[in-house]
């Protein structure tokens, strides 16, 4: 049987990736980095993950 994860736990997670994601953005900004670019690396990364975790 699968137990849930506690509220709290996942409060923290959801606030951990809040603040990854804005420091990543503070971080990109402040190298003179544009939305754009962030976003199409993000894209990129997220289509390399997806081909290999791919599973036939």
């Amino acid at each position: 049987m699968k137990h849930a994860l506690p509220l709290p736990h996942f409060l923290v997670l959801v606030v951990a990736v809040i603040l990854a994601a804005a420091l990543t953005l503070w971080a990109a900004f402040r190298a003179g980095i544009s939305l754009m670019a962030v976003g199409l690396l993000a894209l990129a990364g997220a289509g390399v993950v997806r081909l290999m975790t791919r599973v036939e």
